[in-house]
């Protein structure tokens, strides 16, 4: 299908017109030392770097900006006090509506330092670990700056996750401190996220204290010597605390993602580079300008939530949204309420939001003055055409550019996106590479494909700044992930087309990583949990086209000998509620199949091309199968598909 191209405006953002972008990316990649050289200087240095950049992909050793010294919480909040302490630095939008608060960069910045002397204060120290178990509260950002300040590094664990998943990330980067909430508030809903905390942290003998927000008026137990009260811990310290002289490569946050085993990775990330990139892509793909009021609907506990609801836009002196609920509550309307009342500029969300509100349909936007928008965004998968299309019309007017970018946890930022004012866009097309990014294709041999009207993996032949430096005590399995696959590239892990004029589209993992809602989740790890439910005696979880989430998450079970006859809606409803206890909500299968078995080659690999056909309804298309050890286990999956499952299509 022809998609019509959609000229973004000029005269937006920072960069004005195509000749403008193809300059200014030339110059990028004829001396990418001296261009980001150039953009470093946006940050206050304590002390200047001598090095831009050292070392290569030949060995995935890189580094950013050595010798340079300096703080990422005294670039997000000392250096605006001059000029921007009252400027509202942090919007808090609560779960229930009446409810907003207006930090200002001043008070941020006293909350920030109480919160860091409450760390030092129960042993913090530089190098050690903090572990934030919080809703979308304004201490959430506290404590984040807070350990950047006297250089702890904080792990961000989303509240949405099981105690053994929180307790798994716990235990693998050594936390010594764990802040949480008595509870959380998301959609109407309570979540019971201490006593989450509780038993993620049964007989963890290494941890030395929980601080604890009240988010509600609960009783709540509190372990005595070792949980305490957030609010009475920062009441008693003084709203000063010096900033920490910290190295660029100093790590800055753990931040774990699912990978194709079953243990999540924690991604590391360093100072200097990650908050350069993060502040640089804010401003220039969003056009960003000095009063704009930006809306990021993301959650902190996931990537886009730490590049560009915290650190992008505080480093850049920005008024930043934080929303604690759901667009849904209490009604369809919630971000288009959001955006009237506080006179949104530019707006951020996961197409998974935009294809549900397109489906509740347009008269949510019927009344709702949505003329402050300028920038509209998408992150986290792909967006389909048609939901892009209802984005632009809908939405924006038909007046807003649509900047749809292609980034990663890995990545720390933007990669492959439009600019605002710059490029031309096509609807479901991340078209082209940000500053100094290199993407190229490769075909499953590791040959390069040059030219346009391509397909292969998507790589990246050049280090940027904000890539991730390691996992956290396993560089082994980082280099192994990023660096074995096509030695000299870092390999992304997705497909990608390059279509005729050059345009980037992302197709989808070629790994056994599901992009679920914008959230990676491995099929390993949710095996895993399956399999532990009771009656379950093997499993595989495939990915499947939804109308909503994009990826849903397809899960074939095969039963204990002793449980062949239970009954199916009772095997599905025990392994979605084992996967929601072990993982998440977010993890819970969609589809739940029994079957007699799983195919199998005679080394016993699950041919997972064939469990996806099947969960398409694609029948026709299963390919050869005589590779299988039982060719006729395919038959009877596809008559219990066939008898229990109706088939699944992509909408808008």
């Amino acid at each position: 299908m022809t998609i019509d191209i959609f000229p973004a405006k000029e005269g937006q953002g920072r960069i004005h017109g195509m000749r403008e972008y193809q300059q200014t990316y030339e110059a990028a990649q004829r001396d990418p030392n001296a261009f980001w050289d150039r953009v470093a200087q946006r940050l206050t240095w304590f002390h200047p770097y001598h090095t831009v950049r050292e070392g290569d992909f030949t060995d995935g050793s890189v580094n950013w900006f050595s010798g340079g010294r300096l703080n990422v919480s005294f670039n997000c909040l000392d250096r605006h006090l001059k000029t921007r302490a009252e400027k509202t630095a942090i919007i808090w939008e609560a779960d229930n509506p009446a409810d907003t608060q207006h930090i200002s960069y001043k008070q941020l910045h006293r909350e920030v330092c109480r919160m860091a002397n409450v760390l030092l204060a129960h042993g913090v120290r530089k190098g050690d670990r903090v572990c934030i178990y919080l809703p979308m509260v304004p201490e959430l950002a506290y404590t984040m700056l807070a350990c950047c300040r006297i250089g702890a590094i904080h792990s961000v664990v989303f509240a949405g996750f099981s105690a053994d998943s929180l307790r798994d990330r716990i235990l693998d980067c050594g936390a010594r401190v764990i802040v949480t909430a008595n509870e959380g508030l998301r959609g109407g809903r309570v979540l019971p996220l201490k006593q989450i905390c509780d038993r993620a942290c049964e007989g963890l003998a290494k941890l030395d204290s929980v601080l604890v927000v009240r988010r509600t008026e609960a009783d709540t137990p509190m372990v005595e010597g070792r949980d305490h009260w957030l609010h009475e811990a920062m009441k008693a310290q003084r709203a000063y605390c010096p900033a920490e002289w910290m190295h660029a490569e100093d790590p800055l946050f753990i931040l774990y993602t699912s990978g194709s085993t079953g243990k999540p990775k924690g991604v590391l990330h360093t100072s200097g580079g990650y908050l350069t990139y993060a502040s640089y892509t804010h401003e220039t793909v969003f056009g960003y300008r000095e009063n704009d009021i930006y809306f990021c609907a993301a959650d902190i506990g996931w990537i886009t939530g730490h590049s560009y609801i915290i650190y992008g836009p505080l480093a850049n002196g920005a008024t930043t949204i934080m929303f604690e609920s759901t667009p849904m509550f209490p009604n369809p309307d919630r971000y288009w309420d959001i955006v009237e009342r506080h006179g949104v500029n530019i707006f951020y969300t996961a197409p998974t939001a935009i294809r549900a509100l397109a489906a509740k349909g347009d008269q949510w936007l019927e009344g709702r003055d949505l003329s402050s928008l300028r920038v509209l965004g998408t992150v986290g998968e792909p967006i389909n055409p048609e939901a892009w299309q209802w984005y632009y019309d809908k939405v924006g007017g038909g007046r807003c550019s649509i900047v749809d970018t292609w980034w990663q946890t890995e990545t720390g930022g933007m990669m492959i996106t439009p600019i605002v004012g710059a490029n031309p866009v096509k609807p479901g097309s991340a078209t082209l590479p940000f500053f100094g990014v290199e993407p190229i294709l490769v075909n499953e041999h590791g040959e390069r494909l040059d030219g346009n009207d391509v397909t292969g993996h998507l790589c990246i032949a050049k280090p940027w700044p904000s890539m991730a430096r390691t996992i956290w005590g396993d560089h082994e399995r980082y280099l192994h992930t990023y660096f074995s696959t096509y030695p000299g590239y870092y390999f992304t892990g997705d497909g990608c087309r390059r279509d005729e004029h050059g345009n980037y589209w992302i197709t989808g993992r070629v790994d056994d990583v599901l992009n679920v809602s914008g959230h990676r989740l491995g099929t390993a790890e949710i095996e895993a949990s399956i399999n532990s439910a009771e009656l379950v005696a093997e499993s595989a979880v495939v990915g499947f086209p939804h109308a909503i989430k994009g990826t849903g998450i397809f899960a074939y079970v095969v039963l204990q000998a002793d449980a062949e006859s239970s009954d199916h809606d009772v095997v599905s409803f025990s392994v979605r509620e084992q996967v929601t206890r072990d993982i998440s909500k977010i993890a819970r299968p969609d589809e739940v199949l029994i079957v007699s078995g799983l195919p199998k080659t005679r080394s016993g690999k699950i041919m997972r091309r064939i469990l996806r056909k099947i969960a398409e309804h694609e029948y026709e298309k299963l390919g050869n199968l005589t590779t299988l050890a039982d060719p006729n286990v395919v038959e009877h999956i596809v008559e219990a598909h066939h008898e229990n499952c109706s088939p699944t299509r992509v909408s808008p």
